[in-house]
């Protein structure tokens, strides 16, 4: 239960800040019904889980097998992950509300398959903070810990559509701002706990 708990915290943390998933799930819920809302919501989490599974069993796989490897990523990994932390903390939200939400499920599917697959900061983020942290964990945890990422992505999107649509008319970018103030804060611990266990595992 340990482990599904830190995967939900460090999901929560790495799909919560506000990136153009987010900004296309907002518009949607904002400006169209609910029914609508939900669908998108549920396509984005389909293709952010795919995309959590790839980067967790893809390159944390790699990690497992490679010792060399695993410490490399484990040090340069929890830089990047303090320094995307730190960013996140230190952004300005911009609430875009021009992005174009009048579009067929067909046209939202390719649009959320490009936001997510065909963005290498998504990739390069999900490989360095999930594969990393994948090769930290203890034997036969793993599943657990990827469970709780996959339910931290569905719980984020769906929560997300519900609040953003029963609260269309308050939702703002201060409130946006203390979302990427507190997910950049556990980031910064996570790249800190990647940067420790490399520490010791090196001695």
């Amino acid at each position: 239960m340990d482990f599904i708990l830190q995967g939900l915290a460090l999901g929560l943390a790495y799909v919560a800040p506000i990136g153009m998933q987010n900004i296309y799930v907002i518009n949607t819920a904002v400006s169209k019904r609910k029914s609508r809302a939900y669908q998108v919501a549920l396509i984005t989490i389909f293709f952010d889980i795919t995309l959590a599974l790839a980067c967790f069993w893809g390159v944390g796989s790699l990690l497992v097998k490679w010792q060399l490897l695993k410490m490399t990523v484990m040090l340069i990994g929890g830089g990047a992950v303090i320094y995307i932390g730190v960013q996140l903390v230190r952004s300005k939200p911009d609430l875009n509300r021009e992005v174009d939400v009048d579009k067929t499920l067909l046209q939202v599917a390719a649009t959320c398959f490009m936001v997510t697959w065909l963005n290498p900061q998504a990739i390069i983020d999900g490989s360095l903070l999930l594969g990393g942290y994948r090769a930290s964990l203890p034997m036969g945890t793993s599943g657990l810990f990827i469970m709780g990422v996959c339910l931290a992505s569905l719980a984020w999107f769906l929560s997300l559509t519900t609040i953003v649509a029963i609260f269309k008319k308050s939702f703002n970018e201060k409130i946006i701002r203390w979302i990427n103030i507190i997910c950049g804060a556990v980031i910064i611990y996570y790249g800190f706990k990647l940067i420790y266990n490399f520490m010791i595992s090196a001695a």
